[in-house]
């Protein structure tokens, strides 16, 4: 496919900017992608992109670009969709971000450059979300990518985890002359990109087309090697010859409440929920036999209130649930999920229950569950983090029918690379101790970053993780220096 003929826009006078409203993303219906899994968002026309374009203040100092973790140039990025150079507008995202289309999708711009967009001190900030999506969207569409041609270095490098920190460094790396190769434990690539995150907020296929243009770039990829057990990290590095390694295993075990109940059947941690859903392919049924309970007419609650929460949730519900609860124990101002998740979770149907908690998981005396006993809370003084801490109310006990409860309350680091690699340094909750620029560990030659590191955060956090790492490998790699 041949790229369009670029439509140059004249930029508008600066009042101008702030007159144009934000242009909205096209969506499914409501009453319909309950019933899917097909993408909600829809994207935006090339025409929706050059109007939402338009609107940006082109700031003599972006905020925007300072305040996003991979240092994406949102100025310049925009100023090319403007000008109608859609592809110039996807290589110059390139520069910072590997992974555009699923930036594009699932990073919270809204606390990152959006959040930081001067149009916010008075009207809604600029799309630069939808905007990174369109390109890179774009992009693929023309089928157009610039392959680096860099000479190579001879320095080898392992990437021990193929979620969005461990693509991150392999990308920039690669970019340098450097070879690269990411060993995977599970059977398919992306980590949490492709087990945690439903169908209908970041399609499987966008995955595998970033996956693709990277091995194009020069990335190797295995998969089916979990690190501490298959090969040891030692061997990596002293058998196999690797230089360097970068570890981003991220923190994938799951945590529970300990409250009576938890063992019934019925009752599953969000990841093992999520990973049934996507990587077991639950959401193909009935062409896949369904890896789990039969949804159907069931009712289903998840606890917890993070994004992982209301993908767990809005699964279920796209799985049959009769009704969807979500169980939080603060209010909806202390949510951590995305806004836009929250409001595309009420559009479709879920019953949100603030300030709840179950204190007990109830049985029918044969293993199933049937049932939670709740608690209504109200909000005390903040906690060490500054959140108001959740205090049970005397008498307000209720049960609540349940069918199915997905524990979504957070997750610990999985101990597996920390328990075979001596010397490699861990703090009190077992994730690796990391220098916070550099992602040095106390092992030479040993990198880590992302949630093995800072613990649950975002795609985003974890891979300007990853590009700080990449920048502290070469130039160890390139100096010899630690």
């Amino acid at each position: 496919m041949k790229p369009a003929a670029k439509n140059s826009l004249t930029p508008l006078p600066m009042k101008a900017r702030m007159k144009v409203p934000r242009q909205l993303m096209p969506e499914q219906p409501a009453n319909e992608r309950n019933k899917n899994f097909s993408e909600v968002n829809l994207g935006y026309s090339p025409e929706l992109a050059q109007q939402e374009a338009l609107r940006c203040l082109e700031c003599a100092k972006p905020t925007c670009t300072v305040n996003c973790p991979v240092g994406v140039k949102v100025k310049e990025f925009v100023e090319l969709i403007v000008a109608g150079d859609f592809l110039g507008a996807a290589a110059k995202i390139r520069e910072d971000n590997v992974l555009p289309a699923v930036t594009g999708r699932v990073c919270p711009q809204e606390d990152h450059c959006e959040g930081k967009c001067l149009l916010s001190k008075k009207v809604k900030p600029l799309g630069v979300g939808y905007l990174e999506r369109f390109v890179a969207d774009y992009e693929q569409r023309m089928g157009t990518h610039v392959l680096p041609n860099v000479p190579p270095t001879g320095k080898k490098v392992a990437v021990v985890g193929s979620g969005p920190s461990g693509l991150t460094v392999a990308g920039d790396l690669i970019q340098k002359g450097h070879k690269v190769r990411v060993f995977e434990a599970l059977h398919e690539l992306g980590g949490v990109l492709v087990y945690g995150i439903p169908e209908f907020r970041l399609p499987k296929h966008i995955i595998r087309q970033q996956l693709d243009y990277m091995r194009r770039m020069g990335v190797e990829f295995e998969t089916n090697v979990v690190v501490g057990r298959t090969v040891t990290l030692d061997e990596l590095m002293q058998e196999e010859g690797y230089d360097a390694v970068y570890i981003g295993t991220g923190a994938g075990l799951p945590q529970f409440m300990g409250i009576p109940g938890e063992h019934l059947n019925g009752v599953y941690s969000a990841n093992e929920f999520l990973t049934r859903i996507n990587l077991m392919k639950a959401y193909k049924f009935p062409a896949y036999d369904e890896p789990m309970l039969d949804l159907n007419g069931k009712d289903v609650a998840v606890i917890g209130g993070g994004n992982t929460a209301l993908d767990a949730i809005r699964s279920a519900l796209r799985l049959g649930a009769r009704k969807a609860y979500v169980l939080y124990r603060r209010s909806e101002a202390e949510m951590p999920a995305r806004a836009e998740e929250v409001h595309h979770a009420r559009q479709e149907g879920i019953d949100f229950q603030m300030l709840t908690a179950p204190v007990e998981l109830l049985s029918d005396g044969k293993g199933w569950m049937t049932g939670a006993r709740c608690v209504r809370m109200e909000l005390g003084e903040p906690d060490a983090q500054g959140r108001r801490r959740p205090i049970p109310l005397s008498g307000s006990e209720f049960d609540l029918p349940l069918s199915v409860a997905i524990m979504a309350i957070g997750t610990t680091a999985n101990p597996i690379v920390q328990s075979t690699t001596p010397g490699l340094g861990t703090n009190k909750r077992g994730y690796i101790q990391a220098d916070s620029e550099t992602q040095r560990t106390t092992r030479q030659g040993v990198f880590a970053g992302g949630d093995i590191v800072t613990g649950a955060a975002t795609v985003i956090l974890a891979m300007g993780a990853g590009r700080r790492a990449a920048r502290s490998i070469h130039d160890y790699l390139t100096t010899g220096q630690w």
